[in-house]
């Protein structure tokens, strides 16, 4: 059963050097239970694909936001902001990049977590606070008596990321982004917010976007996978379809550019060249600029959604 539905969804900013198409016409959704990771470089539209979601994006005329958003059969690009606010935190909740600058500095960790529960299941602050204790403790946080009353300095990045974990679980929402949940983490703790992630879903039966631009983050804990380049969806797949039979070159260059090998003489692969400008797409293929494939018709010619499976498709003309 579809929990999120994105339609056409396009986010776009208006510059100095013209209108940057941070989002450009993609589509998906989520299901019950799922988890759904996005990837792609830096820049290809990720995280301000999970912003639209939220309807986190400054208001005015220098952002748009077009398309439909479809949330308890509601569409979140056209509902009112005071409608919004009920949803935003308590049904969808997002654990946001940076765990070092994502806390507030001037509360403790207690008050951050409480002040959402306050807001959204109204009650006291005795009880706010014993919650929050318990969610604390949930999210492996040692000694949460003592770190609710703790700043964010005074925690390591792990528990930083572990405090924003609480604060986005504590309504228990239906859906769940985590943005780079593990960015800036050693490896043990990464290793172990992904599992403490994956252990609160299927005691929630909660649905997870997991946005990340390491695949082999993906690997182990999604079910389906979004590869994201320049702002488009281009392919899409389970995490089998994606790891064993890639279609998209740029998917596979994602793939190729994972370290396979203990022999440190071993060069990584890479993809040439730079992501384009949202400013300044080219035309046709927006890969075709860095493709060793593409050919006098990619560069002209936008390439459709081949479908490879009933779940696989990838827009490539070279398939």
């Amino acid at each position: 059963m579809k929990v999120l539905e994105v339609k056409n969804l396009k986010t776009y900013f208006r510059t100095d050097e013209g209108t940057a198409k941070a989002v450009d016409g993609i589509s998906f959704f989520l299901n019950k239970g799922e988890t759904l990771g996005i990837v792609g470089e830096s820049g290809c539209g990720k995280s301000v694909t999970a912003l639209s979601i939220l309807r986190l994006l400054p208001k005015g005329i220098n952002c748009e936001v077009n398309g439909e958003i479809i949330f308890n059969n509601k569409n979140l690009v056209s509902i009112d902001e005071k409608e919004m606010r009920k949803i935003r935190g308590n049904r969808i909740s997002m654990i946001f990049q940076e765990p070092m600058t994502s806390l507030n500095p001037a509360y403790t960790c207690g008050n951050q977590v409480a002040e959402v529960l306050k807001i959204h299941k109204n009650i006291s602050g005795k009880q706010a606070e014993e919650y929050t204790i318990e969610l604390f403790k949930k999210s492996g946080i040692a000694y949460p008596e003592q770190r609710i009353k703790e700043y964010p300095h005074q925690l390591s990045g792990g528990m930083r990321q572990r405090v924003m974990i609480a604060i986005a679980l504590a309504c228990s929402p239906d859906i769940l982004i985590a943005d780079e949940p593990t960015t800036a983490l050693d490896v043990t703790v990464q290793a172990q917010i992904l599992d403490l992630i994956k252990d609160i879903q299927r005691g929630n039966n909660m649905s997870v976007i997991l946005i990340t631009h390491d695949l082999g983050v993906v690997s182990g804990v999604c079910g389906r996978i979004i590869v994201m380049y320049a702002s488009k969806i281009v392919e899409t797949g389970t995490v089998d379809e994606i790891f064993n039979n890639p279609k998209h070159p740029y998917t596979i260059g994602l793939l190729n550019s994972i370290p396979k090998s203990k022999n440190k003489s071993v060069r990584l692969s890479s993809i040439p060249g730079n992501v384009p400008s949202s400013v300044d797409y080219p035309p046709g293929c927006r890969f075709s600029t860095r493709c060793s494939l593409a050919d006098e018709k990619c560069t002209v010619q936008i390439p459709p959604d081949i479908e490879i499976s009933e779940t696989h498709y990838a827009s490539c003309l070279k398939i």
